[in-house]
């Protein structure tokens, strides 16, 4: 591409953006993050991309939304990136595998499932897709300071919601199925959709990124006949987002980095 002074898709210019960055999906999410930063502004809002800039400890901490998906959440990671960025905390929700994970409890991933395709092109399958180690573990610090139930462990990264919640409806339920029951059997804890993406395109740019989710539902505790609710109020993890970031940052400046 010709060089731009905007980003092509989040429409921001370097001075817009923190080294420190939040990652929801949904664009209604930012300004609930942006509300618990100092002095923040909308910066940019294209697309599938709204950006608030806000402070944290006295650093600059942008919020970024990045739509549904691998593909355009590694946009956001890459064009946030092209303006300085180098940390980066993913915060959304997910559906339970586990039985154990109830609808309300936080998962922070310690590893996701490449079952999607954004990321082959930045590692071939064999590369694992994990998070930072600093930011995993700021993230479970966080959890448990504001006393929110979490998990902590794998989860299944795809990039069809309704091939999960409708797969016999898919020619390929036959493959769809059978790999569910192996997420299952080896312990997966929840299935959502663009981590693997994220922690792969971290890797390959020399960023850090973690992962929180707010736990909608769990189709198997459902399927098992267990107590089931839905649970649409995703401020937990909007909060232990941006308690971790301030982990981050008090961890950056003790090391001098």
């Amino acid at each position: 591409m010709q060089p731009r002074e905007r980003q092509f898709h989040i429409a921001c210019l370097p001075e817009d953006v923190g080294r420190y960055c939040i990652l929801p999906g949904d664009p209604g999410r930012v300004p609930a993050i942006a509300a618990l930063l100092d002095n923040a502004r909308q910066v940019a809002c294209n697309r599938e991309f709204n950006v608030w800039t806000g402070y944290l400890l006295g650093e600059k901490v942008t919020a970024c939304s990045t739509g549904i998906g691998g593909p355009s959440a590694a946009i956001a990671m890459e064009e946030l990136h092209n303006c300085g960025a180098d940390t980066f905390l993913r915060t959304g929700t997910c559906g339970g595998i586990a039985l154990d994970v109830r609808a309300g409890d936080l998962v922070v991933a310690t590893g996701a499932v490449r079952y999607e395709h954004t990321s082959r092109e930045y590692a071939p399958l064999e590369y694992p897709a994990v998070p930072d180690f600093q930011a995993t573990l700021c993230l479970t610090e966080a959890a448990r300071a504001l006393g929110i139930p979490f998990h902590t462990g794998v989860v299944q990264c795809k990039d069809s919601f309704y091939g999960q919640h409708s797969p016999e409806a898919s020619p390929v339920s036959y493959e769809l199925k059978a790999r569910w029951e192996s997420w299952k059997r080896l312990g997966v804890k929840a299935s959502e959709m663009e981590s693997a993406a994220l922690f792969v395109v971290a890797a390959a740019l020399g960023c850090r990124c973690g992962a929180c989710f707010h736990v909608i539902w769990n189709q198997e505790r459902e399927a098992a006949g267990l107590d089931q609710e839905t649970c649409e109020d995703t401020s937990t993890s909007v909060r232990t987002a941006v308690e971790a970031m301030k982990r981050l940052i008090q961890a950056d400046r003790a090391a001098g980095t």
